[in-house]
């Protein structure tokens, strides 16, 4: 299993690079190899669209509140609706999507699941936000293998996301 993880606020030109990128790597893999991401808009959406275009079957994680779906953020929905499009399978994880830390660790637990994290990241540390840096290093620490993806051109900020 082959998952994603990475910044947040990437603007469409950066996404259109990172989608590029990830589907050349995703292509380059043993067949079978399957991918998994967590919903939402932006790098979740491209890492959905590469991977079956690239032929990977999609598991799709899902907030749950119990055996049911939780609500997601407004600027997940659109994003959401077509990752559900897409996927081979959805699993539902309970988490609030609305609290950064129950986030942090769905992908915490995204990334236990895997062989290789593919880490959309620039580079830099962590902070109140963002917590690329802290899954890279949390995957390392597990020894599961982090390939950085970070195309040139590539540029943190904006607030055009695909799927908003």
């Amino acid at each position: 299993m082959i998952a994603v993880v990475g910044h947040r606020d990437l603007n469409n030109r950066t996404l259109a690079l990172v989608e590029a990128e990830l589907r050349a790597r995703l292509d380059s893999l043993a067949e079978g190899v399957a991918a998994l991401v967590r919903v939402g808009a932006g790098l979740p959406l491209v890492f959905g669209r590469a991977a079956r275009e690239a032929g990977r079957k999609l598991t799709v994680l899902l907030p749950a509140q119990g055996a049911v779906p939780a609500v997601l953020p407004e600027g997940d929905r659109r994003a959401a609706g077509e990752l559900l499009i897409l996927a081979e399978n959805v699993r539902l994880l309970a988490f609030d999507p609305a609290d950064r830390n129950a986030c942090v660790s769905a992908d915490e637990r995204l990334v236990e699941t895997c062989r290789t994290v593919l880490a959309v990241w620039d580079g830099s540390p962590s902070d109140g936000r963002d917590a690329t840096a802290h899954l890279v290093a949390f995957a390392r620490a597990r020894g599961i293998r982090v390939e950085v993806v970070w195309p040139d051109g590539s540029v943190r900020g904006g607030h055009e996301h695909v799927g908003a």
